[in-house]
């Protein structure tokens, strides 16, 4: 047993409101995503458009309140126009982001009705990588305009005779990165940025919009990026991006399982820019953080194996891409991320967990007759989606620390609560690889405590995952008594995540 954790509640010391977009999620046309996917039309659940019903209620039951769509690095060579009209009069066209072949039988009209049935809001990306102003303009009159208009008038002779309605939108996708289609500088794109956000407003003042931001934290252009972007886009825009992705080294798992306080010092470093140009230019104005691209990804593995196998070969449609076998490990490091996510509240407007299905997805597919299933990372994300709600309140946590060597020294223990009317959750991921520790969780009077955790099954290892024969990874019932002081008190697993809740009595 490590030393004991004391954490405190102080029900007084609310902050921010937790988003609900914070729970969203990310389709791209990338890989099986989207085909073999949630699209699989010879599946025995597929419905009329050829939709997985069992990956729906996958996706229902993860919680997901947004997602963002159709890119990712696809949407920046992508045709809004292919995906629309008759499926038979659609073209195939080579995806030279991904090497693949793409059907265009998914676009617009099937991923929103898909979306609504979802109960997800829709996240539209444009094209500023290959395309410009015009282009995303023309989407949006597609999309959103009522009636009487060329493109509006074409949307409600392809079947949609009210408008979409879509108000989040990106402006493209990663264009610091070299390896974007269309990449270019802050300036260039600060610029093309500004203008396709004028124009957008024109056409529908009632858009929110997403600025790219640096593609990770480590990019060269960091922080130089952001405020050119920004100057730019000064009082056109409501969000600018974070993409955050994070690998275990095997050498080093303590630093993987610290990955919390890197998005958090990442989240905190772009606030700050944030900060520093809305002070300095007029219109400046507040600016939300959209994490639009999170999660654990073996980037190692797809850069020096996968990457040269996909990029080598053919054009196949619907290739298996990244689809990571997600352990235990990932699971606690997902869901200390999400502790993160909560308790930046204050600056994160918005979070999308990258991809949804297949693609480092926490769903996972098999074709033609096969199963879907839940992998590890599912369990922390609709855990916390469904309780994470009302206020946020940033605990009191005194105990064990651990040494990394990428993020200096953490708690074992990662806490975040929210306070939401008589409701209190508490959220913790314990990151000690070895040894449980006692928990005395202080949040004054409370009743109808339940607690549930995500840690290593018997019979199992860090390392265990799930797969289409069995989930042994899922949450299981956390042991808590309540005492006479009226103390929590509970002991948490090496290597758990749990979530607590309670009823507050006054």
């Amino acid at each position: 047993m490590s030393t004991p954790t004391r954490i405190v509640v102080d029900r007084t010391a609310v902050g921010a409101v937790v988003p609900r977009r914070l729970f969203g999620s990310f389709v791209e046309h990338m890989g099986r995503c989207v085909y073999d996917g949630i699209h699989s039309p010879e599946h025995p659940s597929a419905d009329a458009d050829g939709f997985r019903a069992d990956v729906l209620e996958l996706v229902r039951e993860l919680g997901a309140t947004v997602v963002r769509y159709p890119g990712g690095n696809f949407v920046s060579g992508y045709r809004w126009e292919d995906g629309v009209g008759p499926r038979t009069d659609r073209p195939v066209r080579l995806d030279a982001a991904w090497h693949s072949t793409e059907t265009n039988q998914v676009g617009l009209h099937e991923f929103a009705t898909w979306a609504d049935a979802a109960g997800v809001e829709l996240m539209e990306a444009v094209n500023l990588g290959t395309r410009g102003v015009a282009e995303a303009a023309d989407l949006l009159e597609y999309a959103n305009h009522p009636a009487g208009t060329a493109l509006s008038e074409r949307r409600r002779a392809n079947g949609r005779d009210e408008p979409f309605g879509i108000r989040l939108w990106c402006l493209g996708n990663e264009m610091d990165g070299p390896w974007q289609i269309g990449h270019k500088t802050a300036d260039e794109y600060g610029r093309l940025a500004a203008e396709t956000a004028r124009m957008m407003r024109f056409i529908d003042p009632t858009v929110e919009l997403v600025a790219a931001g640096s593609s990770n934290h480590e990019m060269p252009t960091f922080g130089a990026w952001e405020r050119g972007v920004l100057t730019h886009t000064a009082g056109l825009i409501d969000h600018i991006s974070v993409h955050a992705y994070y690998e275990e080294d095997p050498a080093d798992p303590a630093s993987f399982l610290a990955s919390g306080a890197a998005l958090d010092r990442y989240i905190g470093d772009v606030a700050d820019i944030i900060d520093e140009v809305g002070a300095t230019t007029p219109d400046g104005g507040t600016v939300g953080i959209s994490v639009d691209e999170w999660n654990v990804w073996n980037q190692t593995r797809w850069n020096e194996v996968d990457k040269p196998r996909v990029f080598t070969g053919d054009w196949p449609i619907a290739p298996r891409l990244i689809e990571d076998d997600y352990t235990v490990t990932d699971a606690v490091v997902v869901g200390s991320l999400l502790i993160t996510l909560i308790r930046r509240s204050e600056r994160v407007s918005m979070a999308n967990l990258a991809q949804l299905v297949n693609v480092i997805g926490p769903i996972r597919t098999e074709p033609d007759g096969g199963a879907a299933w839940r992998q590890s990372t599912f369990h922390p994300f609709k855990l916390t989606a469904e309780a994470a709600s009302g206020r946020v309140v940033v605990p009191l946590v005194e105990g064990a620390t651990i040494d990394t060597a990428r993020h200096g020294t953490v708690d074992a223990v990662d806490a975040v609560a929210t306070i939401d009317g008589e409701h209190v959750s508490v959220f913790l991921a314990h990151r000690d690889l070895d040894a449980p520790t006692e928990v005395a969780l202080e949040l004054g009077a409370i009743a109808d405590v339940e607690a549930v955790v995500v840690t290593i099954p018997a019979g199992g290892d860090r390392h265990t995952t799930n797969s289409a024969d069995a989930e042994p990874v899922a949450p299981a019932e956390l042991p808590v008594s309540v005492g006479d002081d009226g103390i929590l008190r509970l002991t948490l697993p090496a290597l758990a995540w749990a979530r607590i809740r309670a009823r507050l009595v006054d």
